[in-house]
């Protein structure tokens, strides 16, 4: 069994395509380029050149690949759907245009983290759930760009449970799959994210293999997460303090995952994120590598023969 490895843009602080501390694209492409990774997601649509052509072209000079394209935003606004489903035309056929269609690439769909739901990340006790009209109406959302998604691009349609947004814990993953069936909707699970929602990544991802379809990597910072969790710190005001950190200087036990992944037989991406604040992305290729090292050595421990 061999593992494939990507890596996201967040790594180097790429939430926000418009926000002016952003790093120059072509310098995160570089450093992707030098990490060992051989793909990459596209990162929030518009940070990275839209247009395929030239967008291949700075690809294949750093021999990558795209792996995966996101759309994170409100998915629960019935006056968003218009705005999701042009995104999803957007990103669907500049991934598919850049690769090779016969290879499997995803779209992951996040609801993006709530005012409502922001300071509860983490705490399944106090974070209010979401009335049934607009579950519903979030329901309508995914299922149309999936189908988009799917029937018109060849793109695998993913929903990733993401901290402080309306599919963050358990009991809403389950409902989740329960609503879309596996024929519309795949599903991806973050290591990083299950942690901060007070679960077991390991578990989960033997828990969920049956609608498993893609793996994100992260790792948690013990103490900041504690301090996050502690003072109601919003999701991305605790990234910007360090809560995730380079995979094995955390507390996600990475030797109990690759023994499910190898159980599981996974074979797809993998991708590792890091959020960080863009103003710190300097040291964004000094802890890629230490997470692409650390999971090389992790790998060899095993029966997985090796990571790309």
């Amino acid at each position: 069994m061999s593992l494939r490895l990507a890596i996201a843009p967040g790594a180097w602080g790429i939430e926000d395509p418009l926000n002016p501390d952003n790093p120059e694209w072509g310098r995160v492409l570089d450093d992707i380029g030098k990490s060992g990774f051989g793909g990459m997601e596209l990162g929030p649509y518009g940070y990275m050149p839209t247009e395929a052509a030239v967008l291949r072209c700075e690809l294949d000079a750093r021999s990558l690949q795209v792996v995966a394209g996101t759309i994170y935003d409100d998915l629960v606004s019935i006056e968003n759907r218009d705005a999701l489903l042009r995104k999803t035309h957007d990103i669907c056929r500049l991934i598919a245009a850049v690769n090779n269609r016969n290879e499997k690439r995803f779209l992951v769909l996040i609801d993006a983290v709530k005012d409502l739901r922001n300071n509860t990340a983490g705490h399944s006790d106090l974070a209010v759930r979401l009335e049934l009209d607009k579950w519903k109406n979030m329901m309508v959302n995914i299922s149309d760009i999936s189908k988009i998604a799917m029937n018109e691009y060849g793109v695998n349609p993913v929903v990733h449970p993401h901290a402080g947004g309306f599919i963050e814990f358990r009991d809403e993953t389950e409902r989740f799959l329960n609503d879309i069936s596996p024929e519309v909707t795949g599903l991806c699970l973050d290591t990083g994210h299950i942690y901060y929602a007070g679960e077991d990544p390991a578990e989960s991802l033997l828990d969920f293999s049956g609608r498993l379809e893609y793996v994100h990597f992260k790792d948690i910072n013990p103490s900041v997460y504690k301090k996050a969790l502690e003072q109601r710190l919003g999701f991305f005001d605790a990234c910007n303090q360090g809560v995730m950190c380079s995979i094995g200087r955390g507390c996600v036990d990475y030797e109990a995952i690759f023994k499910v992944l190898e159980k599981l037989n996974y074979s797809e991406w993998i991708t590792i994120e890091q959020e960080r604040d863009p103003k710190n992305y300097e040291g964004a290729l000094d802890d890629v590598k230490l997470s692409y090292d650390f999971l090389d050595n992790t790998a060899k421990k095993s029966s997985i023969n090796s990571i790309n």
